[in-house]
């Protein structure tokens, strides 16, 4: 599932015209950003038994991201599709869900972004309503994600500080690459090609 989303192209919303497609059309116009991955993804995984859970952020700046989660074996990993290398999946390798989140903090910082909560969400929640094959945006559910309670978690600002100098001094040396110096990159699902 994950290299399938890599292969398809972000969805940067052309035109400044904001979407949230279901399953149905990603599949139509061949492009996600990471909402649509995550809906996209719990579709599909769905059918092989996967319950349709999303992991939701919070960040300081209102750019908030969202990802597929799903247990094997007893450890968690996600599916996801982003604009930075540091926000798209991870392997079955968590403990739990609150330690999946907790692995895409560091790479949530740039110049603006740092998560300050998150939430498992089952999107079975949303009861008949159709975010699986909707022919048109499926809106209500960025609401339900919106509304849902997040579990705070916390960084040092320290620590934060330091990695914001670290990404301003990259951007500042290699303004149109996106950094991967962050640690446990092993952890990651293989990225999309791209300037990284």
């Amino acid at each position: 599932m994950q290299r399938y989303l890599n292969q398809l192209p972000y969805n940067n919303e052309p035109g400044g015209r904001a979407t949230l497609r279901s399953f149905r059309g990603v599949v139509r116009h061949g492009c996600a950003h990471c909402l649509e991955a995550a809906l996209f993804a719990a579709v599909a995984l769905e059918h092989h038994g996967y319950p349709p859970l999303v992991l939701s952020f919070e960040s300081i700046d209102q750019l908030d991201h969202v990802v597929f989660a799903y247990q094997r074996a007893g450890r968690w990993g996600s599916v996801a599709r982003s604009r930075d290398p540091g926000l798209h999946g991870r392997k079955a390798v968590f403990a739990t869900p609150r330690a999946l989140a907790v692995s895409y903090m560091d790479p949530y910082i740039d110049l603006t972004g740092r998560v300050t909560g998150y939430a498992l969400v089952d999107l079975r929640v949303m009861g008949n309503y159709d975010w699986r094959l909707a022919e048109t945006n499926v809106w209500k559910v960025e609401r339900t994600l919106l509304d849902y309670p997040h579990r705070s978690i916390a960084s040092s600002n320290r620590h934060v500080n330091a990695l914001r100098a670290r990404y301003r001094a990259f951007k500042q040396r290699y303004p149109d690459k996106k950094p991967l110096f962050y640690r446990h990159k092993d952890r990651w699902t293989d990225l999309p090609e791209g300037n990284w």
